[in-house]
């Protein structure tokens, strides 16, 4: 049902461009529910609010049912958005004057659906998703785990084929999320795919597919990569993830980060004896900048374990006033 290709995402940071999706590649077929798991700035909600149609990617192709979407404008963008995906938020985003069933209802009020038929169809998905009880209460008058079973009967006004969820659990406590977890997978069927973006560990068991978009780092695995490079030449590029540190044996590397604009900030340059490229797989990052050779240059790269063993008080040092780690 959903297809993505060689989807790159870019926007401006700080007068940086950063690219928290770059080449991704994804399918999700009807009735499956995949996790986007990831830390904090990993792409998650990005990615989500691509493929729902809400931002434009940089480059890259998103299809759903066979059409490409991220080409859509004007009425097509409208009705894609209306009735082939659900949205579920991380702050529910609730209006707070109105009951449960109204909340629900809006959508439908917004197509142009009648009063009694929207109140029909509010009372059904509140069912649904077991709040018909609650269907007059007003959001501050519910529990976390409440709201979010209004945020999410919500996304189903229209039966949309394909459900997003961003960080479902965000808000809720080990009692709450209980019942939202199911609700997730039981809507994960025929017809419809689920697609959910989070950090919680707890989701793991309902996926059908995880699709891990933090860098894994090498951890103690042993690893080495000698690279003899000619001026110009790349060791790593910004974005990329990275498990190895990187130690010049001979030449001169420089960091530098791209701009958004377009451009180059060279950060530091770099000669024998010197090290970079620590950060990503100390603490699973990305690539926080791109390493070129200037010179003629031979680097080894070693796993954290290896590069501790060697320089394990100085990267200590390097992290907190050293210059721009990688």
């Amino acid at each position: 049902m959903l297809e993505i290709t060689d989807l790159t995402i870019e926007y401006s940071s700080g007068g940086y461009a950063v690219r928290p999706i770059d080449h991704f590649d994804l399918t999700v077929g009807e009735g499956e529910l995949v996790l986007l798991l990831g830390a904090s700035g990993s792409g998650k909600t990005t990615l989500l609010s691509a493929v729902a149609g809400l931002l434009t990617p940089a480059s890259g192709s998103i299809r759903f049912k066979g059409e490409e979407i991220t080409g859509l404008k004007g009425a097509a963008q409208t009705a894609y958005r209306r009735s082939a995906v659900g949205v579920v938020f991380q702050a529910f985003n609730l209006v707070p004057s109105l009951p449960a069933s109204e909340n629900v209802a809006a959508p439908l009020w917004a197509a142009g659906v009648k009063g009694k038929q929207a109140a029909a169809r509010a009372a059904a998905i509140l069912e649904q998703v077991g709040l018909t009880d609650r269907a007059h209460h007003r959001p501050g008058d519910m529990s976390g785990g409440q709201q979010q079973r209004v945020a999410i009967a919500r996304a189903l006004a229209h039966d949309p084929p394909m459900l997003l969820a961003d960080e479902p659990t965000a808000h809720l406590d080990y009692i709450q999320v209980e019942g939202i977890l199911r609700l997730l997978r039981e809507l994960a069927g025929p017809g419809r795919l689920v697609l959910i973006a989070t950090h919680d560990e707890r989701l793991l068991p309902l996926a059908d597919r995880i699709v891990e978009l933090t860098p894994r780092a090498a951890g103690d695995a042993a690893a080495t990569e000698h690279l003899t490079l000619a001026p110009g030449d790349t060791v790593f590029r910004q974005g990329d993830g990275g498990e190895l540190v990187y130690v010049i044996e001979s030449g001169e590397i420089e960091i530098f980060r791209e701009l958004a604009e377009g451009g180059e900030e060279v950060m530091v340059r770099l000669g024998p004896g010197k090290y970079f490229g620590e950060l990503a797989p100390l603490f699973g990052l990305r690539r926080s900048a791109t390493a070129r050779a200037v010179a003629p240059s031979v680097v080894t790269g070693r796993s954290l374990r290896e590069f501790r063993e060697t320089h394990g008080e100085t990267l200590a040092e390097t992290i907190t006033t050293g210059p721009p780690a990688t």
